[in-house]
């Protein structure tokens, strides 16, 4: 199956802006802190009911109050899940971030999904060399592809070692905001789905890098929805394809990414998937990162 009918989500105990992840996110903006966790908690709880009322199935497990972990709404970023069994843990660039990865809740989620093997790359981190997991990769599971636009928190050689124990194949690029600032996740610029792309192209601003990303993505025959800079910055980029239990494709993203799409990108898109959204402004404002980081896709094998 190419696209994932079951997720991990992680519910936040403190959840708010994190300092130390700020300098390289130029998506994360200090706004008003007032209330910050309630507001995140509430539309988290909002975003989990919305997906199971559209027949996503769902691990939910709760953060812990120690150690603090303002950003483990994402953990998408430190843990990837894989049909074959394996589980992929990812180094971390910010120290507060690492605390995330939590071996109870492999634990936990053993109990219903069969894991083969565990592959750590988190020693990484002792060489100052991240890659954060599918906020850097965004994967196209099917054909074995890594996309990955390199910045701080996505190394050329970690991506190596993942594509050779994973048997992905890496496809590498530049991609800058319109200050010409390094993008730090790949996942905010573009999703893969099954049957097409939607990309961020102006942002891969190396002429040949641009024409190659194009070129692999027609050679999957997928189709290419270009997204502007704006509706980038909107999180419409950070976007997942998910099979509900009916086996129906859905697109879900955030309130404010689909808000941002025109008429003709939304039929577009809806020619493939239903389009699921929820409002996600606090967590998007605070953790620079919006609905596709908050979900973990689980393919691992059913017990």
């Amino acid at each position: 199956m190419a696209q994932p009918s079951h997720l991990l989500m992680i519910r936040p105990v403190n959840f708010k802006f994190n300092s130390q992840t700020a300098d390289d996110n130029k998506f994360q903006k200090a706004g008003e802190q007032d209330k910050v966790h309630e507001k995140a908690l509430a539309e988290f709880d909002n975003f989990v009911e919305v997906l199971r009322l559209n027949g996503v199935g769902i691990t939910v497990i709760d953060d812990t109050a120690e150690p603090a972990t303002p950003d483990s709404i994402f953990p998408n970023n430190w843990v990837s899940f894989h049909a074959d069994g394996s589980v992929f843990l990812y180094p971390m660039r910010s120290a507060n971030r690492r605390l995330e990865r939590r071996n109870d809740i492999l634990e936990q989620l053993g109990q219903d999904f069969s894991v083969s093997h565990i592959q750590d790359l988190s020693f990484f981190e002792n060489q100052g060399m991240y890659l954060e997991g599918t906020g850097s990769m965004v994967l196209d599971r099917t054909n074995k592809l890594a996309y990955a636009c390199i910045s701080e928190r996505t190394n050329v050689e970690v991506l190596a070692n993942f594509c050779g124990l994973s048997g992905y194949k890496a496809v590498t690029f530049h991609a800058v905001d319109e200050n010409n600032y390094p993008i730090y996740h790949t996942n905010v610029m573009m999703c893969v789905a099954d049957k097409y792309v939607v990309i961020c192209t102006e942002s891969i601003s190396l002429a040949h890098e641009r024409q190659m990303i194009v070129e692999q993505i027609t050679k999957t025959n997928k189709a290419i929805l270009t997204i502007s800079y704006e509706q980038m910055n909107h999180f419409a980029g950070n976007m997942l394809e998910l099979k509900n239990s009916k086996n129906e494709s859905l697109l879900v993203m955030s309130s404010q990414a689909i808000q941002s799409l025109s008429k003709e990108q939304k039929n577009q898109l809806e020619q493939y998937s239903k389009i699921i959204a929820a409002p996600l402004y606090t967590i998007e404002q605070n953790g620079g990162g919006s609905a596709r980081c908050m979900m973990a896709e689980i393919y691992l094998p059913i017990k």
